[in-house]
């Protein structure tokens, strides 16, 4: 089972430089790419998770509706978000699209666990934040689901072999028939493999004059659509069932 899951994050969080842009054309960035990796999984018929930055949220009212609509799940993203602001931005989004919101991504000790069971989340998609290090730091863990607290707990997938993370940047960097082998020994340890990028690894940094770092920039924008068209089309030739975390965790 392959969980493909997208963050959707402004690019100021990410990079020192935003080219002088506006918080107005941030967002506008944002959305242009998130709509083209819809784009690209609908194409394909293949479903996946959108974890959306909480500070985010109520400025991303239609593009939520359509992600919702193209039958994909929408879930949270923490950076720096208070357990107030979390509660009010959960009531608020689930009016919208008249859905429970079931999952959550953030760093293991954001919130308590008791806090976001009674918030009624369902799971935790635990963000280890790897790549600050280097993109290819190795490790490893003895479990990568476990259940806490009444909740789901997804840790970052890990190659059987190579012991890498499948980290944002892991994608973007290694050649995908490489990247592909892990996703294949992965499954057959794991039963599953949770992917994951980041909405602003979509731009064409050719064009914008962010503050980017040699290896966020490699394989970016364009090349990486390509390449997650490749990947996509290769899931579905080798006949790999995708799902979304939601249906993954119950």
């Amino acid at each position: 089972m392959i969980l493909l899951t997208f963050n959707i994050i402004n690019p100021d969080r990410a990079f020192k430089n935003v080219a002088g842009l506006s918080d107005e054309e941030l967002l506008e960035l944002t959305i242009q790419n998130t709509k083209a990796i819809l784009r690209s999984l609908d194409n394909k018929e293949i479903r996946a998770t959108f974890f959306i930055e909480i500070s985010l949220v109520s400025n991303l009212e239609k593009l939520i509706k359509k992600i919702i609509a193209d039958g994909h799940e929408i879930s949270f993203y923490n950076i720096d978000s208070t357990l107030s602001q979390l509660e009010e931005i959960k009531k608020w989004t689930e009016d919208l699209i008249g859905k429970q919101i079931r999952g959550i991504r953030m760093k293991e000790n954001d919130f308590l666990l008791s806090e976001i069971h009674n918030l009624r989340f369902s799971y935790v998609s635990l963000d280890e934040d790897t790549a600050l290090i280097f993109p290819f730091k190795r490790f490893e863990r003895k479990a990568s689901f476990t259940e806490q607290n009444g909740l789901s707990i997804l840790h970052e997938s890990i190659s059987r072999y190579s012991q890498i993370p499948y980290n944002d940047f892991i994608f973007q960097i290694i050649p995908l028939s490489f990247y592909e082998s892990m996703v294949i020994e992965t499954i057959k340890k794991d039963e599953f493999v949770l992917v994951y990028l980041n909405s602003w690894q979509f731009t064409d940094f050719e064009k914008k004059s962010f503050d980017v770092s040699f290896y966020k920039k490699y394989n970016s924008g364009k090349k990486l659509h390509d390449k997650l068209d490749d990947f996509c089309n290769w899931m579905i030739e080798n006949e790999l069932a995708n799902a979304r975390v939601k249906d993954f965790a119950f």
